[in-house]
């Protein structure tokens, strides 16, 4: 069974007194069901769990009077074999987007506050069946997202001790013993790969064979481009699935990154496609990364809206845009040229959007210089070069000498660890996962 992160910060929602309803979004697929399922049955005696898109039925529980009462006895009807005790039983609304009336109702059991309710959607940022009244300030929200590498690596069963060694080597600059470096770039580039959605690491983890996995991949990928035909309204459908379908040319295919609408279609413009890129990100399928026009905080100060990178909300829905071959090059080590550093650069993208950062990115066409990534921690900017060898970090260098208030910036490169006079950190691609 894979572990997940996500539960000990349920576990910490558990904690808090006067808890409101908790509301976990993600993109479809991430394991956000199976997650509270794990969790209801290592801390409630019982679990009233309803999924509004397996049944729909349900959503006439949510359909009358929304006192709290009136919705624990209709579900006694509905589940007779559940007591439904305040405290020992969780009320799981799981699909919650496929009922407004529900989303209404968690104001209602989080002004009561006798039964702990969570609701989980994938589709909670779009305007699809949206609720008369959001319980604003009556629920707590946790982001999910697809597993990342370090839940990877516990898949795989390396050991907590291990990772907190690696973790050591990360805060004293010391290189990470050589053995264990290179078995740890072979299960990085085997988490490329197979990418981060539970499905697909469960069966590559249970059988070792990429054939099938790639076969789920595309199958998840189906079930995206259904979402989009399904949620996204009748004007957005089409320009909303070549947006998202060009992604793999937009990040691997050519040397800028740059999101370019001539890539979508012959003569492309953002007065015809922005708000189809809008929708791929309030629907938790793509998220952005913006250019600034300077390196200082705050960052959103600098961002351009109309200048961006896009990925896919997780690597497995890369690869699944691309030929099977792709994953047999990267397995093998044998990439080269723009598919190389743009797959790189993906995964460490992938890396920094799990841990919950903002990304931005810098260039500048007449001094040439160009960050790949640029976050905010701690209220100061790191910025980030990725390098698919341990070739130099030209522009990372030229921008710390000329910005002494940034502390530190990384290099992450395929090499070893190593710290520089510019006190820029220079650290093997996996541990983009730890940082």
């Amino acid at each position: 069974m894979l572990k997940r992160k996500i539960i000990s910060k349920i576990e910490e929602w558990t904690k808090t007194k006067n808890r409101k309803c908790l509301v976990i979004q993600g993109a479809r697929q991430v394991g956000k069901t199976f997650a509270v399922e794990h969790f209801a049955q290592n801390h409630y005696k019982e679990l009233v769990e309803i999924n509004f898109k397996q049944t729909p039925s349900a959503t006439e529980i949510f359909s009358g009077d929304l006192s709290v009462e009136n919705m624990v006895m209709a579900l006694r009807f509905r589940f007779p074999d559940r007591k439904i005790i305040p405290g020992k039983t969780l009320i799981f609304l799981d699909e919650i987007q496929e009922c407004p009336e529900a989303i209404t109702s968690l104001k209602f059991w989080a002004t009561d506050n006798r039964y702990d309710v969570i609701a989980s959607g994938s589709l909670l940022g779009i305007d699809y069946k949206r609720a008369s009244s959001y319980p604003v300030g009556y629920v707590d929200h946790l982001k999910m997202y697809g597993m990342d590498f370090e839940e990877f690596l516990w898949g795989k069963g390396i050991s907590e001790d291990l990772i907190t060694a690696l973790l050591g080597y990360m805060h004293s600059g010391m290189p990470v013993p050589e053995a264990v470096h290179s078995r740890m770039m072979h299960y990085f580039r085997e988490y490329i790969a197979t990418g981060g959605m539970p499905e697909v690491v469960q069966n590559y983890l249970d059988t070792s064979d990429f054939r099938e996995t790639d076969r789920i991949q595309r199958n998840i990928k189906q079930g995206y481009l259904y979402d989009i035909a399904h949620y996204a309204s009748a004007e957005e459908k089409v320009k909303a699935e070549k947006c998202y379908l060009s992604l793999s040319r937009q990040l691997l295919d050519k040397e800028n990154h740059k999101f370019q609408y001539k890539e979508i279609a012959h003569g492309g413009r953002a007065q015809k496609y922005y708000s189809s890129i809008e929708w791929l990100t309030r629907a938790d399928l793509i998220y952005m990364s913006r250019i600034v026009s300077d390196v200082r905080f705050d960052l959103d100060d600098y961002a351009r809206d109309d200048f961006f990178r896009a990925y896919t909300s997780d690597l497995s829905l890369l690869m699944a845009m691309k030929d099977f071959s792709l994953k047999q090059h990267i397995l093998e080590n044998t990439l080269n040229g723009t598919t190389k550093g743009g797959i790189y650069e993906c995964a460490v993208a992938d890396a920094l959007y799990k841990k919950g950062y903002q990304l931005y990115f810098y260039k500048n066409d007449s001094t040439k210089r160009e960050l790949d990534f640029i976050i905010q921690k701690d209220g100061n900017v790191i910025p980030i070069e990725v390098k698919s060898g341990n070739t130099r970090a030209t522009s990372l260098t030229s921008i710390m000498k000329s910005n002494q208030n940034i502390p530190y910036g990384y290099k992450f490169a395929d090499s070893n660890i190593g710290v520089n006079e510019d006190h820029i950190i220079t650290l093997p691609l996996y541990m983009a996962s730890f940082i």
